[in-house]
C-alpha cells in the first residue's frame, strides 16, 4: 500500500520484511548489472536505452 507519506527508510523496512533473501539478491544483482552497463557501455544509443529503462523502472538518476 502506498501513501503520500512514504519515505525511503519506510520502503527499505517494508522490503526487508516482505522480500526473501533470494529476491533481495536478484534485485541487487539486477541493479549492479544495469549500473555496470550504464557505466561501461559508451555507445550513445545503448546508454540512452538503458537510461530510459531505469526511468521506466522507477529509478531516479538525476
Amino acid at each position: 500500500m502506498s501513501t503520500a507519506n512514504d519515505t525511503v527508510h519506510g520502503r527499505i523496512e517494508q522490503a526487508r520484511v516482505e522480500l526473501t533473501p533470494t529476491q533481495l539478491i536478484a534485485g541487487l544483482g539486477l541493479a549492479v548489472a544495469l549500473g555496470f552497463a550504464l557505466l561501461f557501455v559508451q555507445e550513445p544509443t545503448m546508454h540512452d536505452a538503458m537510461h530510459n529503462f531505469r526511468h521506466a523502472a522507477g529509478i531516479t538518476c538525476h
